[in-house]
């Protein structure tokens, strides 16, 4: 034990932060769960009551190079809500409702401290999308991460009936894009964002900025938006055909993933609200317009296909949930099917 210790590894230190992350498990636990925080595995218990057809759906994601802005800002407890938020978006597209979550987060020294901050996040971001954090791995590895940093990755699983299944396959012309607003630059696009603030703009993390009334740590740590109650909700109420998570290429390359081949989305330009970030980096960085859309998600974090008569449903459920939503464009017949689906930009 104390020759592992000298080489780096410190296995007290890992049973000591099992005990002090167990709170913050425990207030995730919901209906199903099995065990407990600290077995070899997570049991989860899935009700065939409630679903007749129960289809699993899962879902892997990093947070990406944003977590080196935490590193800078030594602020920890947001990363981790934007690590559960990556994965659960992803399966809600297809209409699933998430059930438990899992973690894995790798450091060269283990700090107490930083993880336990990193875990309340996720827990926090567990709480929001109404799944349970059943386990993780913390691995302490020397030698292979700079002083400081770690990496994180986490694991959703959700279900969704089989008859309920959201895949875009019903979408048709006249149907109507919804998009559901961002909360700034959520998880993508960080490399760049990086490169124009700290090694262009020569910013610091604490450094004010005028044009956003924020600090650069404050901008750039917002967690990324959990859009599970609200569209849970409404798949309850209307029709929803299809659905994109808005994140690594934009609208352009997100939505039409879920379009049918005969189909192309036209985005209605100036149709929503764009958060200030996304412009001032557009101006500092000189990004054309296409580069923007086709990085970031320009506000629009989560997009809704859906019929025309949903649409006002839709947006009074959002303004009620303190969330906005947006009609940003419509489906119409593409030319030429064997280009495959396809997106274009109008202005409104």
């Amino acid at each position: 034990m104390e020759l592992y210790k000298e080489a780096g590894v410190d296995l007290e230190k890992a049973n000591i932060l099992v005990e002090r992350i167990k709170p913050l498990a425990q207030k995730t636990v919901r209906k199903g769960v099995r065990s407990g925080i600290g077995g070899f595995g997570a049991l989860f218990a899935l009700d065939t009551n409630e679903i007749k057809d129960p289809v699993l759906v899962s879902s892997t994601d990093g947070v990406g190079t944003k977590l080196k802005v935490a590193f800078l800002a030594e602020k920890y407890d947001t990363v981790g809500i934007d690590l559960v938020a990556m994965c659960v978006n992803d399966i809600l597209v297809h209409g699933a409702r998430p059930l438990f979550f899992l973690d894995y987060i790798a450091m060269g020294k283990i700090d107490l401290d930083i993880l336990e901050d990193l875990i309340r996040g996720i827990s926090n971001g567990c709480e929001k999308a109404g799944c349970a954090l059943v386990g993780g791995e913390t691995a302490e590895m020397p030698d292979f991460y700079s002083p400081g940093e770690f990496d994180m990755a986490g694991f959703a699983v959700g279900v969704v009936d089989n008859n309920d299944i959201v895949d875009g396959s019903t979408i048709h012309v006249g149907d109507v894009v919804v998009g559901l607003q961002s909360s700034g630059l959520h998880s993508n696009g960080y490399s760049l964002v990086r490169k124009i603030l700290f090694k262009q703009l020569k910013m610091n993390p604490d450094d004010y900025i005028e044009d956003l009334g924020t600090t650069v740590a404050e901008e750039l740590l917002k967690p990324t938006m959990i859009y599970a109650p609200v569209v849970l909700r409404l798949l309850k109420q209307v029709q929803i055909k299809g659905m994109a998570h808005i994140t690594g290429g934009g609208l352009i390359d997100n939505i039409p993933r879920i379009l049918p081949d005969s189909c192309t989305a036209v985005i209605r330009r100036g149709s929503w609200d764009i958060p200030p970030i996304f412009s001032f980096l557009q101006k500092a960085g000189k990004i054309s317009d296409g580069e923007m859309f086709h990085i970031f998600n320009n506000g629009v974090g989560f997009v809704l296909i859906v019929p025309e008569g949903a649409v006002d449903t839709i947006i009074q459920h959002c303004q009620a949930s303190g969330l906005k939503g947006y009609v940003i464009g419509y489906i119409e017949h593409k030319q030429n099917e064997k280009e495959g689906p396809s997106i274009i930009f109008e202005q409104a």
